[in-house]
Formats: C-alpha cells, sequence, structure tokens
C-alpha cells in the first residue's frame, strides 16, 4: 500500500534520493539550469515537504513552497524503479492539496525540456506553459508552467 505524507527531508534515506536526483538532473542540466531545494531550504517554515513509501520503502517525494500569490511545485522525484505506476500523479494531487488548504488559487513549477515525462504529467493535469516567474530568469532548457484553480 503506497502512503503519501509529510516527513521531515532529514533522514537517511531521504538524503540518498535527494542526492540520487541531483546526479541524475547533473547528467542531464548544467548547474545553472539546475533550481534545486536543499535539505535545510526543504525544512523552512513555507516549505511542505511529502514523501511517497511503500511498506516503508521510499518511492519519491516532492515539495510545494508557498510564495507570495501562488504555490510553487519544488523537488518532484520518483525513484527509477516506481516511475510508470502513477505515484508522481499522486504526489502532485497531495501537494496541491495542501497548497488549496493554504490558500493558493495557482501553482507555478520550472521543469526541464530534457524531462518528457514529468511534462507530460504536468501538462495531463492542466499545466500551462508561462514566461519565466519569481527569481528565474530566461533558460532555454527550463519550462514554467501554471495551473490557476
Amino acid at each position: 500500500m503506497i502512503e503519501i505524507a509529510q516527513e521531515n527531508p532529514d533522514q537517511p534515506d531521504i538524503i540518498a534520493l535527494l542526492q540520487a536526483a541531483d546526479a541524475w538532473y547533473a547528467t542531464l542540466y548544467p548547474a545553472e539550469s539546475n533550481h534545486l531545494l536543499d535539505v535545510a531550504s526543504l525544512r523552512q517554515s513555507d516549505t511542505a515537504f511529502y514523501v511517497a513509501r511503500e511498506n516503508g520503502l521510499l518511492l519519491g517525494f516532492g515539495a510545494v513552497v508557498a510564495r507570495a500569490g501562488y504555490a510553487e511545485i519544488k523537488r518532484m522525484y520518483l525513484a527509477p524503479a516506481a516511475r510508470g505506476r502513477q505515484h508522481g500523479r499522486r504526489i502532485l494531487e497531495i501537494l496541491e492539496a495542501h497548497a488549496v488548504q493554504a490558500g493558493a488559487a495557482c501553482f507555478r513549477l520550472e521543469t526541464g525540456i530534457h524531462q518528457p515525462e514529468a511534462i507530460a504529467l504536468y501538462r495531463s493535469t492542466g499545466y500551462r506553459d508561462i514566461a519565466p516567474f519569481g527569481d528565474y530568469a530566461p533558460d532555454p532548457l527550463s519550462l514554467f508552467m501554471e495551473k490557476r484553480l
């Protein structure tokens, strides 16, 4: 049974998967195109970090950060063995529900152009391309997306 719950990111298995995710992103993009939150950032009061587990085994995670006027989806990642089983969609739904409960009427995110599965997930759930937002600069390797309620 898959459980998705808010957890502290400062746990050995989560840190290991964050490092694996960072290493994977580094194979796809140069450092200046990776906009990753570290463990300290994921522990901030404006950030909710959710983890998907199956019988205690870490499958993936995602975070939502409260911003002025919107919520930003960050750090969505699934372990390779957990992909293709709708876990990413379920994590995204939980992140969005958390943001709605916190009062957000709009979700935004940045993702890379070399992640077709992530892009397909976001588009299939109502996200549309937008211009860079917040502190992001234009980047030909990034897509910026938004979903309004």
